[in-house]
């Protein structure tokens, strides 16, 4: 079963084991990950799953939609070449594992 790996600003990490098919965001809320809100419930509207992947993994992802583009402009925390929207990353076949850092803010 993939992977995924949430490091809080204080450099703890939380690693799950996530189905394929589902998103960070999903996984983070459904198993309460600190800083992870998703108060759109995944619609790529509010930014608030607002993470940043670590470089070795980024080329596994798909591109930024353009949504998710103008969402990550309007995200509280700095944004960064490795930022991404956790509802926009679904965990696949091709995805086995990962690792994001949660940034300091989400609001």
């Amino acid at each position: 079963m993939p992977t995924v790996t949430y490091t809080q600003p204080n450099g703890t990490q939380q690693t799950l084991q996530v189905q394929e098919g589902t998103t960070l965001m999903r996984a983070a809320v459904t198993n309460g990950i600190d800083g992870i809100i998703g108060e759109c419930g995944g619609q790529a509207m509010c930014a608030t799953c607002h993470v940043y992947v670590r470089p070795e993994y980024a080329q596994a992802l798909p591109e930024i939609s353009d949504d998710e583009d103008e969402m990550l402009d309007c995200a509280t925390a700095e944004r960064l070449d490795t930022s991404r929207l956790a509802c926009q990353i679904k965990i696949d076949a091709e995805l086995t594992e990962i690792v994001v850092d949660i940034p300091a803010g989400q609001l």
